[in-house]
């Protein structure tokens, strides 16, 4: 894992048509998508484009980053949820869950995926199965088993199963009526970051909403936790790391900014510029901080377990805080005075820093 690139990626196209585009980041691109056992696409869906119904071999969090539009949602064994979604908007959806997206504005639709690969097909990759389309489950099956399926007439079958030509991503007419979102079906399965009550605030520094099994009980059964975090104009994020093993996978939503991981040995594995529509991955215990450019900087990440847990290298409630003053004069080698000065120093919280006067 030492030599594993760690450099942000953009996603490349997959499938897509006259409705829109899929994207996704390649393992061969990004190894730690591999390596962690991680999936990332992006969903764009323009006017009137419809993402037909189907199924992943992964567990994912949705997050909406652009637009507004309609998610259909069936778990196992329940009855079809129509969520309307929008900007801001997050979903956990669970192994075996069937989606379809719809998006009847002018403005394109934009929906991102990351999820656990574990028992993926491939690792590093989602593998997407769909009910219907030129590449649909049911394309793949023979007259006489869908006729006995269905209960239908060949001639019945062959229509139903051969009229969809598009696969993937289809436009629909627009005079066609899709089912009208209802209120009711989006409690407990959406959840709005940028409306969220926030979980850090710190005036001039950044805010933060965090996705667990509090808020969003369904991250729970997809394993993952995921998080907002908005950071102002030249503010810093404090350098830290997940102390429960978990991977962090972060997707710039808007600006731009510094990073900097650090790994075994002390060793700065990544020192890079990250930017609007990349992706990177911190890997297990690694220490990470970013600097956010004067325009700010906004991401989504997943986080590898449902309630993720982080320790903070700088700030009032750092581990340094905790540790004893006799402690940090022997680990430094540094005299009292010295440690004085250091311990009284970065007072503020321990997430986010203002930008120095």
């Amino acid at each position: 894992m030492m030599d594993l690139d760690l450099s942000p990626k953009l996603p490349k196209n997959v499938y897509g048509g006259n409705g829109g585009s899929y994207l996704a980041w390649n393992p061969s691109d990004l190894p730690m998508l591999k390596a962690g056992n991680i999936g990332a696409g992006k969903l764009a869906l323009e006017k009137h484009g419809f993402a037909l119904p189907g199924y992943s071999d992964s567990a994912k969090v949705a997050y909406v980053l652009q637009g507004c539009g309609t998610a259909g949602v069936v778990l196992p064994e329940k009855e079809e949820k129509v969520i309307a979604i929008k900007k801001g908007d997050a979903m956990a959806i669970p192994f075996g869950t069937v989606t379809w997206w719809f998006n009847k504005e002018d403005t394109d639709l934009v929906v991102l995926f990351l999820g656990e690969t574990s028992k993926a097909h491939k690792a590093g990759e989602f593998t997407d199965f769909f009910l219907t389309g030129s590449n649909g489950v049911f394309s793949g099956f023979s007259t006489e088993f869908l006729c006995r399926a269905t209960d239908l007439g060949e001639n019945d079958v062959k229509a139903l199963v051969g009229n969809q030509k598009g696969s993937g991503i289809v436009k629909l007419d627009p005079a066609f009526q899709m089912p009208e979102p209802k209120k009711e079906h989006r409690e407990g399965m959406a959840l709005n970051c940028l409306e969220a009550p926030l979980d850090v605030d710190i005036p001039n520094g950044g805010r933060v909403v965090v996705l667990n099994t509090k808020n969003l009980p369904l991250v729970g059964e997809v394993g993952l936790g995921a998080d907002l975090v908005r950071l102002d104009g030249s503010a810093m994020c404090s350098p830290g790391f997940s102390c429960d093993s978990a991977l962090q996978v972060t997707y710039i939503v808007r600006g731009s900014g510094r990073a900097q991981v650090v790994g075994v040995d002390g060793k700065r594995v990544l020192e890079v510029t990250v930017k609007a529509g990349s992706l990177f991955i911190v890997p297990r215990f690694f220490v990470v901080s970013k600097i956010a450019d004067p325009d700010g900087m906004e991401w989504f990440s997943i986080i590898s377990t449902p309630n993720p847990i982080f320790t903070n290298l700088a700030g009032k409630t750092s581990v340094w805080k905790a540790l004893s003053p006799q402690v940090l004069q022997a680990a430094f080698s540094v005299a009292p005075e010295a440690e004085k000065l250091f311990s009284s120093r970065r007072n503020s919280d321990a997430v986010f820093f203002p930008p120095p006067n």
